[in-house]
């Protein structure tokens, strides 16, 4: 089942590492949807900008990077045979300089004009990421043969190494410690790094797996899963090369969605062709997410050589954060019930609830019919309506719920069920 030899509880980090980051991602996202009802009602008087500033950052802060920090500690081991030592700690480390990084940022954006708050986010943001980085990369480089995925994530991890500079230097210029030079192309740069290189490539790198392991599909064909990741991040670094000389880069981002283009439709068809087609939301949360993987890419693409309106921009975004958080829901509803069963079983409970007691599949489910509503409203709409900012906080809310319940029902198993003793 997995690439490096199987999954071992020595190799597994405890639960609690990856669901302190899942809980807390699910936090922000009610947080965020609690922010966006306030706008919509007008009880917040951002302007504009401010706005777009918190719900950029809280999506990808706030929630994807705690939901794909927490996942990495825990699939490192599975794609990519390697192991942090005392995994406890160092997650530790990471989630409280991260929530807090996270949390001064925001409130800096909120106030503005305060440079210490820019400071201390560039202090908090810059030292969890880069603690991070170099936990992973560590390991990482220690590895004599790669697999796609483990390859793949690295240079995810290289990526994220691109966009924490990058945003380090802007928020240092918001904070008035540097002249701001070249602020627009940084800025450029630290978002393309952010979502095709980090976001976007880290998906990619742990789905040439993972899709083959969870849904027995066939395999992606090998120069795919060679050559796209090296690919990608050439892409981005050349892109950077042309924007720093003042040359367009816009033939650069045509390629990149072309090749994301090609992976998305190669995706969907590898899942149509799944040995088990059985009714599973995460199937579909995979299904939707690469469907709006697709039209995010193909008006970014068509972006590259027309001018669009600002309505097809904003579809885009929308498209892309629904991209997005569709596989971080289908990978949460998958690794959430097998650790919690696992973890369980092997620490000698016999009466360990099995995966569909811990997250039934029909709660998932109910997400996932909750969140493709969300993000068709969203799309229909493309602006800050009462119904959408009410839906996204359902949405999290429900994952939420989910993932108390299944802390719940860990917990009770260890309190009140019989421990074989090896």
């Amino acid at each position: 089942m997995f690439s490096q030899g199987g999954l071992s509880l020595d190799q597994a980090p405890p639960l609690s590492v990856v669901l302190r980051f899942f809980v807390t991602a699910s936090i922000f996202g009610i947080l965020l949807g609690l922010f966006l009802l306030s706008k919509s009602l007008n009880i917040t008087t951002f302007s504009s900008y401010t706005t777009q500033l918190i719900v950029v950052h809280t999506l990808s802060l706030g929630v994807m990077a705690s939901f794909m920090l927490g996942a990495l500690f825990q699939m490192l081991p599975v794609l990519a045979g390697v192991v942090i030592k005392t995994p406890t700690t160092k997650a530790m480390i990471v989630h409280g300089l991260l929530t807090v990084g996270i949390l001064v940022q925001l409130f800096s954006f909120g106030i503005g004009n305060n440079s210490l708050l820019y400071f201390l986010a560039s202090a908090y943001l810059g030292s969890a990421l880069f603690y991070t980085i170099y936990l992973m990369l560590k390991e990482l480089l220690k590895i004599k043969t790669h697999s796609s995925s483990s390859k793949g994530i690295l240079f995810a991890l290289i990526s994220l190494i691109f966009t924490v500079i990058f945003g380090i230097y802007l928020l240092l210029t918001e904070g008035g410690f540097t002249t701001g030079i070249n602020f627009s192309q940084i800025k450029e740069l630290h978002y393309s790094f952010a979502i095709f290189g980090w976001v976007s490539l880290l998906i990619v790198s742990v789905s040439f797996q993972v899709i083959e392991m969870f849904y027995v599909t066939p395999a992606y064909p090998k120069n795919i899963t060679k050559y796209l990741p090296i690919a990608i991040l050439g892409l981005l670094v050349l892109k950077t090369i042309l924007i720093i000389f003042d040359y367009e880069s816009q033939l650069i981002t045509a390629i990149t969605t072309l090749l994301f283009l090609a992976y998305a439709t190669l995706t969907i068809d590898r899942l149509m062709q799944r040995k088990r087609p059985v009714v599973d939301a995460t199937v579909w949360f995979w299904l939707f997410g690469m469907a709006l993987f697709i039209l995010s890419m193909t008006i970014t693409l068509i972006n590259s050589f027309l001018i669009i309106s600002s309505t097809l921009q904003h579809l885009s975004y929308i498209a892309f954060i629904g991209f997005a958080l569709s596989i971080v829901f289908a990978m949460v509803y998958k690794i959430v019930p097998f650790l919690t069963w696992f973890h369980l079983s092997n620490q000698g409970y016999m009466e360990a609830p099995m995966m569909h007691d811990v997250i039934h599949p029909k709660k998932a489910k109910i997400h996932f019919y909750i969140h493709v509503i969300t993000i068709f409203i969203w799309i229909l709409t493309t602006k800050l309506t009462i119904l959408g900012s009410l839906l996204l906080t359902l949405s999290f809310s429900w994952l939420f719920y989910n993932l108390i319940f299944a802390i719940k029902k860990y917990a009770y198993t260890q309190k009140h069920c019989e421990k074989i003793e090896w």
